[in-house]
């Protein structure tokens, strides 16, 4: 790790995910140091979560220099939403390009100089003065430079120093959600819901499917996922039962696959067989290990505190129906390089650069509470997990 060194154009990034990714290619972009600080020792794996490629990821990548090509995604041809008998209730042309988290991670890893992207460091203090930041880690490391990017995520230790006062606040619901390798599935549910984004709704809850590239960032036919998203209401009293998972602990905020409780898997599986259609009662079916996250929102006041940057998922969290929580991130880091390149003063280019996003970041945030509420609470009786 780098030691005191000058503080002209370094920069301290924390979290290697995918925010603290964007901001450390686009930072280098344009001939800043990096270094990037993940507190997690092992490589980063969501197991390949679905996400829709907007267009604010690809320009971070032509302008980070990053090489991608078809093999990001899988191309969805149309929109479908099912009928509970398993038939097309309506149908819509509408082609998207659909990858995963673990395909934008590994290209921009590949791109990112390993020996700049250091694992196992857990922020535990930072500091800063006029000139520059300082940042101390659990190991006992301290580095310095111009500017710290906190990219470290909803549960942002950055932010969380910055602004104890900020908290998420819990939507009503969660998302329930699953990976199934193509082989998997039944041939008559991968009928239809193959090179489709399909949709159910009932009352109160949504579900959704796509797929989206496999093992090894795959995308030829036989060897992709399904990737699938169940929203379903959960009274807040029942959370805390819900975030048990398999070894008893208690979670904050979501269960990573294959640590679900079985009596939280057993509830997912008997709600499949009462509330779904036929392809999607055999998506549920074929999971493996399926995971659970909740739904909240999270915004702050302010996004740069002196010489400190908040990213991504530190700053806001945008519920995920408005498909943009990657693309925000990419968004944020591209703006922070252009005010970067305009103004050299860095507070000041922070300051230039903040009011902009604090507007996406709301905007995103009403939308994505708008569409949840739609669709979680068509009728006004709540139906219960």
């Amino acid at each position: 790790m780098r030691n005191q060194a000058s503080a002209a154009k370094q920069a301290v990034v924390i979290g290697g995910s995918l925010g603290g990714l964007f901001a450390g290619l686009l930072l280098r972009s344009i001939r800043w140091d990096v270094d990037i600080y993940e507190r997690s020792p092992h490589d980063l794996d969501s197991r390949g979560g679905g996400i829709v490629l907007q267009p604010e990821v690809l320009e971070a990548f032509r302008r980070a220099g990053v090489q991608y090509d078809t093999s990001i995604g899988v191309e969805a041809k149309e929109r479908v939403f099912l009928d509970r008998s398993g038939g097309l209730a309506r149908r819509l042309p509408m082609r998207q390009m659909l990858t995963s988290w673990t395909s934008l991670y590994g290209a921009m890893r590949r791109h990112f100089p390993a020996e700049h992207y250091h694992q196992g460091a857990e922020l535990t203090d930072f500091g800063q003065s006029a000139e520059r930041v300082e940042a101390r880690f659990a190991d006992g490391h301290e580095v310095t430079g111009g500017l710290l990017v906190a990219a470290d995520g909803g549960g942002s230790f950055v932010r969380r120093r910055l602004m104890p006062e900020v908290r998420a606040d819990y939507a009503g619901y969660v998302a329930w959600r699953g990976l199934v390798d193509e082989p998997e599935l039944t041939n008559e549910a991968a009928a239809l819901l193959r090179d489709r984004f399909s949709f159910f709704e009932y009352a109160n809850s949504h579900m959704l499917a796509y797929l989206v590239p496999g093992e090894h960032e795959a995308i030829e036919p036989g060897k992709r996922r399904y990737n699938w998203v169940w929203y379903r209401n959960a009274a807040k009293n029942r959370l805390a039962d819900l975030l048990i998972d398999a070894a008893g602990r208690q979670r904050a905020s979501s269960i990573p696959p294959g640590l679900l409780s079985a009596a939280s898997e057993t509830d997912l599986r008997e709600a499949a067989a009462r509330h779904l259609p036929p392809a999607y009662r055999a998506l549920v079916a074929a999971t493996r290990a399926p995971f659970l996250q909740t739904i909240q929102d999270l915004s702050v006041r302010r996004m740069a505190v002196g010489r400190i940057a908040l990213v991504g998922d530190a700053a806001f969290i945008p519920r995920p129906h408005t498909a943009a929580s990657t693309a925000k991130a990419a968004g944020n880091a591209l703006a922070l390089v252009d005010a970067l390149k305009r103004e050299t003063d860095i507070p000041a280019a922070l300051r230039a650069w903040e009011p902009d996003q604090i507007q996406f970041g709301l905007h995103l945030r009403r939308q994505g509470k708008l569409l949840g509420d739609q669709s979680q609470k068509r009728y006004p009786e709540p139906r219960p997990t």
